[in-house]
């Protein structure tokens, strides 16, 4: 099940980026007390009584103004409440309803979404009370009192927002389809492999770079299994976004990345691995995903006895933190090798979803223990108690030492090299947390 959207959404300097920052659990959002500071959308995930959602801060919406950087602020803002599946429309209690939250709610109201009303800066919590009524004139419900500041009221404006998320009765059926994201800068052939997957021109094809703006999923079965293919638009590099459909694009292409259970980085054959295709890739690396590489118009490129052994060294090389992941020379054109996906794709899902029991994986680290010892700093030797699996997707392991600080960088690539050969996780990161014993 994808994980819902809540967009955070109101005039500048209403404090939105102080209740984001105090959901998400961390300093994300620059706060300043100057408005317009935050200019893009920034994402965190988020978690409330057992349901995640990836959380949009935007920047304030200030409805009639003329300012470039404002009504850019306004476009990110329209975008976010577009994707979003519940809408947290912030106010400033102190200030009162204004001429501009009136035309916000009215926008709002159009969009047909839920909508949760927080008036922020509810400092003094019980003298507010009064305050609170004229806000019901925005004709949006009942309006929550909060001090993201104080981290007053919050609990209850969670409550709202968790009883209007999207709860899919259907999750156990759409585990059994794969969500693939098809990623790669603009103009390497990402439509045209979907196209070919398809079997029909279900996505516009043309050789001018940034045709597909919007991620668009398209629904596949076959004797390999259920998919849906996500088709989106390239990210370019950030000193050639400058229109801001080209940033909703990027937005829309990580959100893509988000959702989905395996990416395909597609590299065009004739490039090689540019500068971009490392920031994109890194984008499925950090978001945790099960990653296959696809070098597309194979068919173009020269060849000759050791080309294809040559070039997958050449993209290990450029982009080492993937070294995990399947390397497949296709064309979209031709179809050569485009049926080969689909086992990968399988494999590498079930890779990234894998659960080991703690008994087999304490089997394997005693024994990598024994060929490798835990190394010494200062007389002082690191001892690993054991390790547990916390979650898939990607699989990540605890690990229970003495003192973290002894757990050098080298130690856990070793562990994390053991577990994947032992385990064979093809295509997909391992992550590994190091706790002191002390900590449980």
């Amino acid at each position: 099940m994808a994980k819902p959207t809540v967009a955070l959404v109101g005039r500048p300097n209403v404090g939105k980026s102080t209740f984001f920052n105090y959901i998400a659990g961390k300093r994300i959002s620059i706060v300043e007390d100057t408005p317009g500071v935050t200019r893009d959308r920034i994402y965190a995930e988020a978690n409330w009584r057992g349901m995640d959602f990836t959380l949009i801060d935007t920047g304030g919406i200030e409805p009639e103004s003329d300012d470039i950087i404002l009504s850019q602020m306004r476009e990110q803002a329209d975008i976010a409440i577009e994707i979003a599946d519940v809408i947290v429309f912030v106010t400033d209690i102190k200030q009162g309803v204004t001429a501009a939250d009136k035309e916000i709610a009215l926008m709002l109201k159009k969009s047909k979404k839920p909508i949760v009303l927080i008036c922020n800066k509810a400092d003094n919590y019980g003298k507010t009370s009064d305050d609170i009524y004229e806000f019901y004139n925005l004709g949006l419900g009942d309006p929550y009192p909060v001090s993201s500041v104080n981290a007053i009221g919050i609990g209850d404006a969670l409550d709202a927002i968790y009883e209007e998320l999207p709860k899919n009765e259907e999750e156990s059926e759409e585990n059994t389809i794969i969500k693939v994201a098809i990623i790669g800068k603009p103009n390497v052939g990402k439509s045209s492999l979907v196209n070919k997957i398809l079997g029909e021109n279900r996505v516009i094809v043309s050789n001018i770079a940034g045709t597909t703006r919007d991620a668009i999923d398209s629904e596949f079965e076959n004797e390999f299994g259920k998919y849906v293919f996500i088709d989106t638009a390239g990210i370019r590099r950030k000193s050639k976004v400058t229109e801001s459909l080209e940033k909703y694009s990027v937005m829309r292409t990580l959100l893509a990345v988000e959702r989905a259970d395996v990416c395909i980085l597609m590299i065009d054959a004739n490039e090689g691995v540019t500068e971009q295709d490392a920031k994109i890739a890194g984008e499925a690396h950090e978001a945790g995903k099960g990653v296959i590489i696809a070098v597309n118009k194979w068919d173009e490129y020269e060849k000759d006895t050791n080309t294809t052994e040559k070039y997958k060294k050449e993209i290990y090389d450029k982009l080492a933190y993937l070294s995990y992941a399947p390397i497949v020379f296709i064309s979209a054109k031709t179809g050569q090798r485009v049926n080969k996906l689909y086992e990968l794709i399988n494999t590498v899902a079930d890779q990234n979803a894998m659960r080991i029991p703690t008994s087999v994986l304490n089997q394997v680290l005693n024994e990598a223990i024994a060929i490798v010892q835990p190394p010494t700093d200062k007389g002082r030797r690191l001892k690993i108690f054991y390790m547990t699996q916390a979650s898939t997707k990607p699989p990540t392991f605890v690990v229970f030492v003495n003192d973290k600080q002894l757990f050098h960088f080298s130690y856990e690539r070793y562990l994390v090299n053991q577990l994947r050969k032992e385990f064979i996780l093809t295509g997909t990161p391992i992550r590994i947390m190091v706790r002191e014993k002390k900590d449980e």
